[in-house]
């Protein structure tokens, strides 16, 4: 095994409902790399991401940092974790910046102010703003604005750019740009068409059913 890989999959397996969702599932990815994961509805690309974080276990094969298992690393892997799921998954009654201060909380802060991570994603004069109370856009850009309030090597991302305008798609393709140029690694799903010139990006394609 190369030891500039950090993040890497082998013979992972999924099941939900009694149905194999993916077999003997295998890539690695060195700083720098992206991973984007395709595939039709239902074939297991959001399970597949939330293996990679935790929140769900495989059903065979073992997930590798550092060329070290993840579970004998427990919170020294996590917390190089950011997920941003498929829904926001911010507090509707808590301001925007209470959010990226919760956010902050459970997570490594970044050195980036709160103050200047709301002016990058166009929500400064919502900062005292109830989220409950945003368009949907502007939910989505908070969710993605953790990546910034806190310092996670790995960014694993379910359809970023739901409910993203072109403007904001581009932004924040910009940042992912920034994020593999400063060796950060991503794994991500998306519907939208992802070209990054110039940086390394994989594909993997589930197969199953829609």
């Amino acid at each position: 095994m190369s030891t500039s890989i950090l993040l890497e999959t082998r013979d992972l397996g999924c099941i939900r409902n009694d149905l194999q969702l993916f077999a003997n599932l295998e890539f690695a990815l060195e700083a720098g790399e992206m991973l984007v994961v395709e595939g039709p509805n239902g074939c297991g690309k959001t399970s597949l991401l939330r293996i990679l974080t935790g929140l769900r276990l495989a059903d065979g094969g073992e997930i590798l940092w550092r060329g070290v298992p993840i579970d004998r690393l427990a919170g020294d892997y996590y917390e190089q974790v950011a997920y941003v799921g498929h829904h926001d998954g911010v507090k509707h009654e808590l301001s925007c910046l209470e959010n990226l201060r919760l956010a902050r909380a459970m997570g490594v802060p970044s050195e980036q102010s709160l103050d200047d991570v709301l002016e990058q994603v166009n929500l400064y004069a919502y900062a005292e703003t109830e989220v409950g109370s945003l368009s949907a856009g502007q939910k989505r850009r908070l969710a993605l604005a953790r990546l910034l309030a806190t310092s996670s090597m790995l960014w694993i991302l379910d359809e970023p750019f739901t409910s993203l305008d072109r403007d904001s798609m581009a932004m924040f393709a910009s940042l992912f740009e920034q994020h593999l140029e400063q060796q950060g690694l991503i794994v991500m799903t998306s519907h939208h068409d992802i070209s990054l010139p110039g940086q390394n990006v994989q594909r993997i394609h589930l197969g199953g059913q829609a």
